[in-house]
């Protein structure tokens, strides 16, 4: 028997989203999945080959995967906008890099990443003065450290834990992550903190950070979330934790 259907516009009548996620990572998809969680709002994951170490040396190595890893996207429907969920790896790459690797699968999605996203984000709440909060070794922190500076904004405070190993990031429990948001960011010159690594889970404590400083807090995953959406035309008030969504 010939079965009778018709078509409609998918699942992704509003808009249709890509992320590119970390092998290593096991945080920004259940960080995210509640955040997209909307009517006519498709979010499609692919998996980059990473190192479980971080060092600018295997970010790097990321960069020749990034046009194949985005070719294995959906592409019944054009890509709205295509994140690239690694915070480090952008700053080492280089946002237009990453940008261009990606369009050479994609040509019509706009793209962004957490690098891209925290300036956007920043310059959003207007904060010029940053406290930063990351999971790296100090090679890799200063390369976030410079990437905020070679913006035209001043880190007044850096604090890290000091880990190469993913698996050890993704393990910070949010305790540890709010006292070190609170600590770095208690100096009273400083206009907002950010946690940088995807991998690092700060959504269960962004709003308490900012009761306890008075300050916004941003962390990769709710600049990147923030800016997809904003890129996308989707309304971000609401959707997220924090300032950043008011």
């Amino acid at each position: 028997m010939d079965l009778n259907f018709q078509t409609d516009n998918g699942l992704a009548h509003k808009a249709a989203l890509g992320l590119i996620v970390l092998q290593a990572d096991e945080t920004i998809e259940n960080e995210f999945r509640p955040l997209f969680d909307q009517d006519g709002v498709t979010l499609n994951h692919t998996r980059i080959e990473s190192d479980p170490e971080v060092t600018p040396e295997t970010l790097m190595r990321m960069k020749a995967q990034l046009t194949g890893t985005a070719a294995l996207l959906p592409n019944a429907r054009d890509l709205d906008v295509i994140g690239y969920a690694c915070t480090s790896a952008s700053t080492v790459i280089g946002s237009g890099e990453v940008s261009k690797a990606v369009q050479k699968a994609h040509p019509t999605a706009k793209v962004t990443n957490p690098a891209a996203a925290v300036l956007a984000a920043l310059e959003h709440l207007n904060a010029k003065k940053i406290g930063v909060v990351t999971p790296y070794i100090a090679e890799v922190s200063e390369a976030v450290v410079s990437l905020l500076k070679d913006n035209g904004l001043t880190v007044v405070n850096l604090g890290s834990f000091g880990q190469s190993e993913e698996a050890v990031v993704a393990r910070i429990s949010p305790a540890s992550v709010e006292e070190a948001i609170c600590s770095v960011g208690s100096a009273p010159e400083i206009d907002a903190v950010f946690a940088s690594c995807t991998n690092l889970r700060t959504f269960p404590v962004i709003e308490a950070c900012e009761a306890k400083l008075g300050k916004p807090v941003i962390s990769s995953n709710s600049a990147l979330a923030w800016h997809m959406m904003t890129l996308a035309g989707l309304p971000a008030k609401g959707q997220g934790p924090g300032r950043l969504f008011d």
